[in-house]
């Protein structure tokens, strides 16, 4: 098999591993996804979400939050750890949309990228989440995947998502990278993968027999 058509095997299998592709964090629109994705940074989605539903009962729109005081705000996601300088950059993010998107979250990678700590990472999540764009999302879970099966020779979030993009129909990119996630979490774990009960044992380069 090719590198891309095992590609595309790796999609229909995970695709019948995981049919429900969705993003761990829990919000209900765009600004909260962006939010809550800033707040995930060395933090578990698990954290987050016990974090957010406070913070956004406070602050629930850009609006909202662009007006917050940075004290309450770092009091309410302490826990998540960074807080403060987290706690800037979500009122700085607030503050720019409200000034520079009429309140609107942008909806490209290149906007989405001049908020205040906001990188591809989480604009991708926002573009293919939100506004069901093509996006590959560079997860540690997807690059250590990406690697282990020989799709990429490269640690570097860019390239990896670069060069995924040439071979993961755009379609199908970014459930392909929340499933990524939910397999590396249950299979195909950082240390001692679960080779032996891995539905993708047969097309993987690193398979432990």
């Amino acid at each position: 098999m090719t590198k891309k058509e095992r590609v595309i095997e790796a999609v229909n299998r995970l695709e019948k591993l995981y049919p429900e592709a969705i993003c761990s964090l829990e919000y209900k629109d765009a600004f909260q996804l962006l939010i809550a994705t800033r707040l995930s940074a060395q933090c578990t989605d698990k954290r987050v979400n016990m974090v957010t539903p406070d913070l956004f009962c406070e602050f629930p729109t850009s609006k909202s939050m662009a007006n917050a005081d940075i004290g309450r705000v770092e009091e309410l996601i302490k826990t998540c750890g960074l807080y403060k300088t987290k706690a800037r950059d979500l009122i700085l993010i607030a503050q720019k949309i409200e000034t520079d998107f009429d309140g609107v979250v942008p909806d490209t990678i290149e906007k989405l990228t001049t908020l205040s700590g906001v990188g591809r990472k989480t604009a991708n999540l926002v573009c293919g989440d939100i506004y069901g764009k093509p996006a590959v999302v560079t997860d540690t879970h997807f690059i250590r995947i990406c690697n282990r099966f020989g799709f990429v020779k490269t640690d570097n979030p860019l390239k990896v998502e670069n060069e995924m993009r040439k071979l993961l129909p755009p379609e199908k990119s970014n459930d392909f990278c929340h499933r990524s996630v939910l397999f590396g979490r249950d299979i195909c774990v950082a240390r001692n993968p679960k080779c032996d009960k891995c539905p993708l044992n047969d097309i993987c380069p690193k398979k432990i027999n």
